[in-house]
């Protein structure tokens, strides 16, 4: 029977038969997945310890019925030569994949490192010529800026000699 089945039986919660085994640190049997199966003999000690709390026992005094020695289940490994080959060979197999995967991170590793040195290698290339052409820029501006400098003169010149043309006329001076 299950936690619920023997909470139900009992009329109690499931919980407060949990909170008994645990306390009382009963050697209560569980089935495959870790839940509470509890036999008739499993039972039964479940109602005498009811019975104590039902009439005022504090469940750290509650009197547990001395404990059966539980019989283990032996179990008996085959020992066949042919299976132990077969997990050697599959031990070996599995040893020698994970060799391979590490070599293989190894390499992409080596590869991806290769890879990222031609880049910097290329911006470093990069960045030389972008000062070179800087200081082509620098040059070509250095070598104009005089003859921008006259032509702007000359344009400024060129407006004031019209700003003053323009003037004469109105006024007649």
């Amino acid at each position: 029977m299950n936690t619920t089945g023997v909470a139900n039986l009992l009329g109690v919660s499931k919980s407060t038969v949990q909170r008994w085994i645990k306390q009382l640190d009963l050697d209560m049997s569980r089935n495959d997945l870790g839940h509470f199966d509890f036999t008739e003999e499993e039972i039964s000690m479940l109602k005498q310890i009811q019975e104590q709390v039902q009439k005022g026992i504090l469940l750290q005094d509650v009197v547990l019925p001395p404990k059966k020695t539980r019989k283990g289940k032996a179990v008996h490994t085959v020992q066949n030569p042919e299976m132990e080959t077969i997990i050697e060979k599959i031990n070996d197999l599995d040893r020698r994949v994970n060799e391979k995967a590490d070599n293989v991170v190894s390499y992409q590793l080596l590869s991806h490192r290769r890879e990222l040195e031609e880049f910097e290698n290329q911006v470093v290339q990069l960045n030389k010529r972008i000062e070179l052409l800087e200081k082509k820029l620098s040059e070509v501006n250095q070598t104009n800026a005089p003859a921008k400098l006259t032509n702007l003169n000359q344009i400024h010149e060129k407006r004031k000699g019209k700003k003053k043309n323009i003037f004469m006329m109105l006024f007649g001076f």
